[in-house]
């Protein structure tokens, strides 16, 4: 079987939407000249281009100065440039991994990468709806460049304004220097996410030139753009500057503690034969060096990742948010959701089918063919005298299920949807603004390398509905994927413009309550489906309780 990774489905998910994005530097034809966009900011001129009825600013700067003696600390507001900025490609990413962006022309990793995207449909002072993606990557990987993530078709579609940021990553974005450093790096160990609240800030200030409103911001990202976004639900740094959110295959229901991240540094200082005492020898060691000691120390896996408690390993080695008491007094909803963001609509959810994702980018061959047998041994292996009663259940509400199928519909339950729950119980008690949970069923016929096994509803299949990017290969070949992106990106966009997601021809759509607990199942055909998976989530309580 290839050996299948995240880089591979975003980055050729939607390469078709506009084959001529494969041209250097723009997307515009052969013979064709730029139709450029330039706009008086108040930083200065800043020159982006049209292209299919949409304005594009790319590789915007919100932000700055965060390597070499400010590496670790807050980042500082943009200073003014002279001339006319181009923004017409993308920007720099975090400091990460070799292979692991997906922007078409995405330029090398840097520390300095606090930049952003819009696609607006005109820049003439209209009040449009702000829709702010988090990218995914977990905490260590990614960027806002992903063409799957590329907001131009929403942007035109259904008139509302795009944006995408880049923000600090892994060790540069989640290092806590709390205990050992001076004031100024108070909150370190939350950086990557403090990056989003500083570009929410500038949104806020500056998004009226691009035709935004800024009364009007919904937040949203998937898998580890997820875990973002439920910090940034509950971090009253950010809580002004948006006013609605969705947490997409990645709820952060509780984040890593302060006590693992301080050994988490304590591995970083060691590795790289530092004492606390000279901690600020950090600054001066090359980006790379950093990068290599976050890739090597080692992990010690959190027995609690799974389950209720989000997607994140929180465990020590890793690099993620910290409940810092600061940055993030709280978890974002443990053990209840935040308080000061009741007033704020929620979306929250899971794909059906999440884990046939990570079973190939794990290289599981055995996973794809699995006898009952095989199935019942993996579970005891996994789960202990609990095994027979998790079989038991699935089996019972799922006849029909193939061994593998069984196996594929817990493990996605486990990682996703027990999180996306707990979240959705718990901001429907505060009896405020709704939540609404849902699931997204759209079956891939795409088929997992070297199987005859279909992606269906994996992982991050989503990401290009949601943007209505659905025209390449990796969402499959069915006709009625287009359907679906519709409905998808109807749901989406209306509930970016009123709190309320709606979509034309499909079901209306309850907010969730813990007496009929509805669940909104998101395909060519939406359905309204109450107590969904029940008797799978009330055992998964009695087990993780």
């Amino acid at each position: 079987m290839e050996n299948f990774s995240r880089r591979q489905f975003l980055g050729r998910t939607a390469l078709a939407v506009a084959p001529a994005l494969l041209l250097p530097h723009f997307s515009f034809g052969l013979n064709a000249e730029p139709e450029y966009k330039i706009i008086e900011t108040p930083f200065g001129k800043l020159r982006g281009f049209r292209e299919n009825g949409v304005n594009i600013f790319k590789g915007v700067p919100y932000a700055g100065n965060i390597s070499g003696e400010k590496r670790f600390q807050k980042a500082e507001p943009v200073k003014p440039w002279t001339g006319t900025r181009d923004a017409l490609q993308l920007g720099n990413p975090s400091i990460q991994p070799p292979n692991q962006t997906y922007g078409i022309n995405e330029p090398k990793p840097a520390e300095e990468c606090l930049v952003l995207n819009i696609w607006t449909p005109a820049n003439d002072g209209r009040k449009r709806p702000v829709m702010v993606y988090n990218h995914g990557g977990g905490f260590r990987t990614g960027s806002g460049g992903s063409t799957a993530q590329d907001g131009a078709n929403l942007a035109r579609m259904y008139d509302v304004v795009v944006v995408a940021t880049n923000h600090r990553l892994g060790l540069s974005g989640f290092l806590y220097l709390d205990e050992i450093a001076g004031e100024e790096y108070k909150g370190s160990g939350n950086r990557g996410v403090q990056d989003i609240a500083v570009a929410l800030q500038w949104i806020n200030e500056n998004i009226e030139l691009f035709g935004g409103d800024p009364a009007n911001v919904m937040i949203f990202g998937e898998s580890g753009g997820g875990m973002k976004t439920s910090c940034l639900y509950a971090m009253p740094e950010a809580a002004p500057f948006f006013h609605k959110a969705s947490i997409e295959s990645g709820p952060g229901v509780e984040l890593m503690d302060a006590e693992n991240a301080a050994e988490t540094t304590r591995l970083v200082l060691d590795y790289l034969n530092i004492s606390p005492q000279n901690w600020r020898k950090l600054l001066e060691i090359p980006a790379e060096k950093l990068l290599e000691a976050q890739e090597k120390i080692p992990q010690k896996l959190n027995p609690n990742t799974l389950g209720f408690h989000g997607i994140g390993n929180s465990g020590i080695g890793s690099f993620g948010a910290v409940k810092d008491g600061f940055v993030l007094p709280e978890h974002p909803f443990d053990p209840a959701a935040p308080a000061f963001s009741k007033s704020k609509p929620l979306l929250v959810g899971w794909n059906e089918d999440e884990y046939i994702f990570f079973a190939m980018s794990g290289n599981d061959k055995e996973a794809f063919k699995l006898s009952e047998e095989m199935l019942k041994t993996r579970l005891k292996n996994e789960f202990g005298d609990k095994a027979e009663l998790i079989f038991k259940t699935y089996k019972n509400s799922n006849p029909e299920m193939s061994p593998t199928a069984i196996y594929m519909a817990i493990r996605s339950i486990m990682f996703m949807g027990l999180g996306s729950i707990r979240i959705a119980e718990r901001k429907s008690l505060q009896n405020g603004a709704p939540v609404y949970l849902y699931n997204f069923g759209y079956k891939s016929d795409s088929k997992v390398p070297g199987t005859d096994y279909e992606f269906g509803a994996m992982h991050a299949l989503d990401i290009p509905f949601k943007f209505y990017n659905v025209d390449s290969g990796w969402p499959g070949t069915r006709p009625e994927r287009y359907i679906a992106a519709k409905n998808m990106t109807e749901l989406w966009t209306s509930f970016a413009r009123t709190g309320r997601p709606a979509a034309n021809t499909q079901p209306e759509w309850q907010p969730y309550n813990l007496k009929s607990r509805p669940t909104f199942r998101i395909d060519v055909q939406c359905e309204l489906i109450n107590n969904r998976f029940g008797a799978e989530r009330e055992m998964w309580e009695t087990i993780l309780k």
